[in-house]
């Protein structure tokens, strides 16, 4: 059997390539792919520079670690009743933008029938966003900072608000901006116009900020110092919270008497059993010592969508056919300021 996959050639432009596909190994399910999702930061970050040094004779690279689509055979140890299921399909060198994917069932979820296949593409990024929401143990009433509007964080302000806190997102692009408060975050700022710092001290009445979260990847340290010196300060001076880093964010900053009390946490994917092929493959961590892996993270995101607590169909700015994958990344690389969620549709 072939499939169409995407890839990325030496020059950093989208093209499709026919492959054979194996069967589904055990512990995995083949799927007909729907609708996949391009994670602009994490796959397409070094796509520019591969533009201005391009290296054709190097072989084209299959990407992509997020999509959807329906269950067409199963491999030994999955439960056959699975065949003919939709489901969200999460994972780097799985989950590829292509026709067809073989994805070890334990980076699936079934996709409740209230939402699309489009919308269920999501799950994986949902995810990261929800476990970087975990990492931040919030309390309801709590006030956030997301800096970085992109996909994950535009979701990561959506669960901060459906976990009782107050969310206060924080980008340069007025695209995104825009995207957020169409989702209903209940403070935006553009920070190329306005002073995060000060819009902070006005949106927690001068409580301070409880908690920050860092959804973008490259030089981190501004966005870091802001994030910190937004947050509640006790009577001795010194800041006191959290900052919790999910994107892939360089940061240099002083600790101790620099940082004051505050506790930085690093937020990994999607929660425990991604990257443990035993786990992906089927086999289960124990309920109560590991209340929240990875597949019931995805669950639960697409729980979230049904009951309008996770707004992804506002985040989808553009759909391509397959076919036309080099348009969408040329999209996402060339019109950062007009693009977030772009949608690959492999039948159309």
């Amino acid at each position: 059997m072939d499939r169409i996959v995407g890839c990325i050639d030496g020059s950093g432009r989208g093209v499709t390539e026919k492959q054979q596909v194996a069967p589904p190994a055990p512990g995995q399910v083949q799927v007909e792919v729907s609708a996949s999702l391009i994670s602009p930061g994490t796959e397409l970050g070094r796509v520019a520079g591969m533009r201005q040094a391009p290296k054709p004779d190097n072989g084209a690279r299959p990407f992509g670690y997020a999509c959807a689509g329906h269950v067409s055979a199963v491999g030994d140890g999955v439960d056959p009743t699975m065949v003919g299921a939709r489901v969200a399909c999460m994972g780097a060198s799985y989950a590829q933008h292509a026709s067809i994917n073989n994805v070890p069932v334990n980076l699936t979820a079934l996709i409740p029938d209230q939402i699309s296949d489009e919308e269920g593409a999501f799950a994986h990024l949902a995810a990261t966003a929800l476990h970087a929401i975990r990492r931040a143990a919030p309390v309801p009433g709590e006030n956030a900072m997301v800096a970085g509007l992109g996909l994950v964080g535009q979701m990561a302000a959506q669960f901060v608000q459906s976990c009782g806190g107050h969310a206060l997102g924080v980008d340069r692009m007025s695209m995104r901006v825009e995207l957020a408060r169409t989702c209903g975050i209940e403070r935006v700022v553009d920070a190329s116009q306005d002073d995060p710092v000060a819009m902070a001290a006005d949106f927690t009445s001068g409580w301070g900020m409880d908690y920050g979260i860092i959804a973008f990847g490259g030089n981190g340290t501004p966005a870091f110092e802001q994030i910190v010196e937004t947050l509640k300060v006790s009577a001795d001076g010194h800041q006191m919270g959290r900052v919790v880093i999910v994107g892939g964010a360089r940061i240099e900053h002083g600790f101790a008497s620099a940082l004051g009390n505050v506790d930085v946490r690093s937020a990994s994917r999607t929660g425990p059993g991604y990257h443990d092929e035993a786990y992906e493959h089927g086999q289960e961590y124990p309920r109560g010592f590991v209340e929240w892996p990875t597949r019931r993270n995805l669950d639960e995101s697409l729980r979230a969508i049904v009951l309008g607590r996770l707004r992804v169909k506002p985040l989808i700015t553009h759909q391509f056919p397959l076919s036309r994958i080099g348009d969408a990344i040329d999209e996402l690389v060339e019109r950062p300021d007009q693009a977030l969620g772009v949608v690959l549709q492999p039948g159309a």
